[in-house]
């Protein structure tokens, strides 16, 4: 398909569209109280494994104890969302209300700012090249329809009103590094436009700060960041408007540096608490063989390690520490997956089914109301993938890159565990491409005309 003209397109979004999404977030926080997190388990709906580390923070006790009794350094999770609860309960007190309105309030922010980030995504994909067919007044009405839909949509409202944990974050992050990714490709900037190398430099140096905060918020997203790379780098062979590939190359370098000295506070705290080499997190090992086990059946159910500071598993945990208990638990795991390499396929299988098509749930809810859930968590994914397909059909700019994100960045879920939210970080995409999928179809009578 021949590349259409591209339009000249402001790619900031009316700020009116994140003020919308972040008032929506406060009012579905405030009004419905979802503020008051129940005080079962000693808080442990509230952040989970993030509230003990930060619980322990605020005590003095470090950077430690990610379950129910005190259990020595650890490293179950990345710092970044961690250390933003530790400052709620700072500022507000240990497991109060006000520390949940703080860090919900945050994950609302970083909800709604996720809007102005599609909004410039489906611009220069979409709006720019004028690729979705149905005629509209507006300049640009793809990304107008993805960022108003991710900013009153109520499954896109559901982790920052609910949830205390990291998955508003790290799609922010996420979303705003594509976005700093299309600008460095200049997808959707006329080719007549010089390049600027100073400005390329900054995005280079933005771009690697945003991945590194990324790692540090959930590491399971950086198989994209190569690819990223390649990715930006590959046409500079053969379009001379682009910045020289030697320039670009120094580019990528510089947001490599960036990458690697955002990560290496936390490294070094790491090597110095467990003197081993941990980049980002230490568990992989105990949720692969809570993974393997037969009786989870493709989906754990409960804590990976038990909340009762009495259980000999939590005192094996405490007594070895967490890396040790984490190789051990690995290793077990790993000799569980030779021996039934068909469990392994078929467990496989089934958490491909849940990341797209819905996880199980509790008996607890009435039929009806899971039935609908079920509904719309799979019908964003088939509208997204389809309109993925589409835009691969009509080689959209960034068509590939989004490619990827949907590609790459489920696969250790595959394998490993699987939870609704883990899906929520390309949530933003897919809703992108949902979009443009139904911005492209064309009604029957013009079509017949």
């Amino acid at each position: 398909m021949p590349e259409p003209t591209i339009r000249r397109l402001n790619f900031r979004a009316p700020w009116v569209i994140f003020w919308v999404g972040f008032a929506l977030r406060m009012a579905c926080i405030l009004i419905g109280h979802t503020y008051r997190i129940r005080t079962t388990h000693d808080h442990w709906e509230y952040g989970f494994e993030a509230g003990r580390i930060a619980r322990s923070l605020v005590l003095g006790r470090g950077y430690s104890s990610p379950f129910n009794g005190p259990s020595g350094p650890t490293a179950w999770l990345p710092p970044l969302y961690p250390l933003l609860m530790a400052l709620g309960f700072k500022l507000f007190g240990v497991y109060t209300n006000a520390a949940a309105i703080f860090i919900m309030a945050c994950n609302s922010a970083l909800s709604a700012a996720i809007a102005p980030a599609l909004y410039e995504i489906a611009a220069r994909c979409f709006d720019a090249y004028g690729i979705a067919r149905r005629a509209s007044m507006k300049a640009a009405p793809v990304a107008l329809w993805s960022a108003w839909l991710w900013a009153v949509y109520p499954a896109a409202l559901q982790f920052a009103i609910h949830w205390l944990w990291e998955m508003s974050l790290t799609a922010c992050l996420f979303t705003w590094a594509l976005v700093f990714c299309l600008r460095l490709r200049r997808i959707g900037e006329p080719e007549e436009v010089a390049p600027r190398p100073g400005r390329d430099f900054v995005f280079w140096a933005v771009f690697g700060l945003l991945w590194g905060l990324t790692a540090l918020s959930n590491a399971s997203l950086v198989l994209c960041l190569p690819v990223w790379i390649l990715w930006i780098l590959w046409p500079q062979k053969n379009q001379p408007s682009h910045p020289p590939l030697m320039q670009s190359v120094a580019g990528a370098a510089l947001a490599c540096i960036v990458v690697v000295a955002t990560m290496t506070p936390w490294i070094v705290r790491n090597e110095r608490a467990f003197h081993a080499f941990v980049p980002t997190r230490s568990n992989f090992g105990v949720e692969l063989w809570q993974s393997s086990l037969p009786s989870h059946d493709a989906f754990p159910w409960g804590a990976t390690v038990p909340l009762w500071s009495g259980d000999p598993d939590f005192k094996l945990y405490a007594r070895m520490g967490e890396l040790n208990y984490s190789k051990m638990r690995g290793a077990q795991a790993k000799a569980t997956l030779r021996a039934h390499p068909d469990v392994f396929l078929r467990h496989t299988l089934q958490r491909i089914q849940f990341f797209w098509f819905g996880v199980p749930h509790t008996e607890q809810k009435h039929r009806s109301e899971e039935v609908g859930r079920i509904f719309s968590y799979s019908f964003l994914s088939v509208a997204g993938l389809l309109g993925l397909a589409l835009a691969l059909k009509r080689r959209v700019p960034g068509a590939w890159l989004m490619a990827s994100v949907l590609l790459l960045t489920p696969l250790v879920y595959y394998m490993v565990v699987i939870q609704a939210r883990f899906r929520h970080p390309i949530e933003p995409i897919i809703a992108v491409l949902s979009v443009y999928l139904f911005r492209s179809t064309t009604p029957r009578k013009k079509a017949e005309a």
